[in-house]
């Protein structure tokens, strides 16, 4: 029992890494674990206290345990069994596929990532390409909201800044689950996007597995009250005009919740920008073929470092206004009330048209519909037609535009004159050839609120 032995120094050395490893996964990290975790929940606490609507304990949950939860539900199973039946394959092969699904699509949240650094990165960001506004236009039925009920926000899709710009005007209610498309699954984008609570979506998956997965976490995650926010739409408009919505997300919402045990409260949420920074690849894919546009990441590094140069050079101004409106809100259980059987569609319908209602009008998307639906304009006569219309919508779509007139008016013209959009001609304002695809994306974003619409197509 007390003979030498000897062992190569190799040996050695790997017979103390593995004891190392066995202490550690033993004894340190499960008390590493429980500290951090300790200190997580302490900070949550703190979170919950400022929040208008706590952070729900789902989204802490271990994002393995809810893998596990999800590829064990009983109607997963059954799709597993339906996918195994139908594609001729054993059913481990099948729940082997689902388990993938459930990889792909199940966040991990960070409560100490996404008010740490995702909410500052958004107001930062925000607030130095636009001049933020928000508006509500029924403050009171928004606090009146049920604090037991899962809170939607339903939004119109302009341009991948609505992401940021409502995460940073929603920090005070709540944490954001955003439903987020194929685009997003680019390492190390899909890290962070996945640990600030967003879910991977395939928006045209015709995979009845997939659905079947996809349903069963966004039900779980409406039952245990987690404030989501989606893109009805499903996907970014190619033209500046609002798109019929698609039912998916709505349907799996409005299926999978008790409204004997909590309601469902949808806030719809239009937004609108003087600028839409990717306007020009919107509208070079919606001349293509397919929605896929290109925007290769060495293009977007030169835009920033140009914005850059700008600003170390006292150049940089910022693209106009970006206003984001709360519209009143609907509940699911009301609308039960109101309509048998299943109210998807009704309920599609009903929100599309509090977005529609609810967008902002702004200097360069008005600036664009007069010039198109009246032709070439003095600025005389561009003023006298802009009261013309602004007289004839509510306050909520004008917003400040009615307060100042003439000096949005002058920011809108300089903008479209800088991308070359309009130019002077014998005191005239006139579009350019290839300006008008700009100007008619950005009047589409309020040709449904505007007089003679049909005149600009």
């Amino acid at each position: 029992m007390t003979r030498n032995i000897e062992l190569p120094l190799w040996l050695f050395v790997l017979i103390l890494l593995f004891a190392a490893v066995t202490f550690a996964s033993h004894f340190l990290f499960p008390s590493v674990r429980w500290f951090f975790r300790r200190r997580l929940e302490r900070a949550v606490a703190r979170l919950n206290r400022r929040l208008e609507r706590p952070i729900q304990p789902f989204k802490l949950t271990r994002r393995y345990d809810m893998i596990q939860r999800i590829i064990y539900n009983p109607q997963v199973s059954q799709a597993i069994a339906d996918h195994a039946h139908a594609e001729g394959v054993p059913e481990n092969v099948a729940f082997q596929q689902a388990r993938r699904y459930a990889r792909e699509i199940v966040p991990s949240f960070s409560a100490s990532l996404y008010f740490g650094v995702a909410i500052r990165a958004a107001r930062l960001l925000s607030n130095a390409i636009y001049h933020v506004r928000l508006r509500q236009l029924d403050e009171p039925a928004l606090r009146a909201i049920d604090p037991e009920a899962t809170v939607v926000f339903v939004m119109n899709h302009r341009s991948n800044m609505d992401y940021v710009l409502v995460t940073y005007l929603a920090a005070d209610r709540s944490a954001l689950a955003y439903a987020v498309g194929e685009w997003a699954r680019v390492w190390p984008l899909s890290r962070l996007i996945r640990a600030m609570g967003a879910y991977f979506i395939r928006r045209r998956s015709r995979n009845d597995l997939y659905r079947a997965v996809l349903a069963c976490y966004v039900q779980l995650a409406t039952e245990a009250g987690v404030t989501q926010a989606l893109f009805p739409e499903g996907g970014l408009s190619l033209t500046g005009g609002l798109m019929p919505p698609k039912l998916g997300l709505l349907k799996y919402i409005a299926d999978g919740v008790d409204p004997d045990r909590r309601d469902v409260v949808f806030v719809p949420v239009a937004l609108n920008y003087d600028r839409v920074l990717e306007d020009r690849i919107l509208i070079a894919a919606g001349k293509g073929t397919g929605r896929r546009f290109n925007a290769r990441i060495g293009v977007i590094a030169a835009q920033l470092l140009r914005r850059v140069w700008l600003w170390i050079t006292g150049r940089y101004r910022r693209f106009g206004q970006a206003v984001v409106t709360f519209g009143a809100p609907l509940s699911l259980r009301a609308l039960r009330a109101e309509h048998k059987g299943d109210v998807t569609e009704a309920l599609a319908e009903r929100l599309m048209q509090r977005i529609a209602d609810g967008v902002p009008v702004l200097p360069v998307p008005l600036l664009a519909w007069l010039v198109l639906a009246h032709g070439p304009m003095t600025r005389a006569e561009l003023d006298d037609r802009a009261r013309a219309v602004l007289a004839t919508l509510p306050a909520s779509n004008a917003g400040r535009l009615c307060a100042d007139p003439h000096g949005a008016m002058e920011a809108g013209l300089a903008a479209l004159c800088r991308q070359g959009a309009l130019r002077l001609e014998a005191e005239r304002y006139v579009p350019t050839p290839e300006g008008r695809d700009l100007l008619r994306f950005y009047g589409n974003s309020i040709r449904h609120l505007m007089p003679e619409a049909e005149d600009i197509a």
